[in-house]
């Protein structure tokens, strides 16, 4: 089954951007990235920035842009049965390499996690002026990660 990804969220002059890989089925039904309720994503990063937790879609992109975070995903398209990573194939990559060169204030790029980094490498060379980074995923499959242990490593998205 063919899945797309959506536009990414980007403020004016963004520092950093956070690549996924594809959304999956619950944020492709209501359009929105990490839709899922058990995604960590939103409780980390409004933990992080010390800001009250809101489920609300607008609150959630505007801690975003406040904070000069672009979201977006590895894949433009690709096809999957399910919403598990492990079952990605037939990759259309969104055009990273061209966001990165039309806003040259990206410095830092973090990957939420191992499957969106595999993508992006397979598809895309490093450049050596941004930091690429590779961080746990906060999806409910990655069970592995405590929501504490997620926090502590993803607190270098805000130093």
């Amino acid at each position: 089954m063919l899945k797309q990804s959506f536009s990414p969220i980007l403020p004016q002059s963004p520092c950093i951007l956070i690549l996924g890989s594809l959304p999956g089925d619950l944020s492709i039904a209501a359009h929105q990235y990490y839709a899922h309720p058990q995604n960590r994503f939103w409780k980390i990063l409004f933990h992080l920035f010390d800001e009250p937790f809101s489920i609300d879609y607008q609150n959630r992109k505007d801690l975003l842009l406040k904070n000069h975070i672009a979201l977006w995903d590895v894949c433009g398209s690709a096809t999957r049965k399910g919403s598990m990573d492990v079952d990605i194939k037939e990759v259309s990559p969104n055009g990273i390499l061209q966001l990165l060169v039309e806003y040259p204030t990206i410095q830092r790029v973090f990957f939420n996690g191992q499957k969106a980094a595999h993508l992006f490498d397979r598809h895309f060379e490093r450049t050596p002026e941004i930091l690429f980074q590779t961080l746990p995923s906060t999806s409910p499959a990655n069970a592995q990660y405590s929501f504490e242990r997620l926090l502590e490593e993803w607190k270098v998205v805000v130093y």
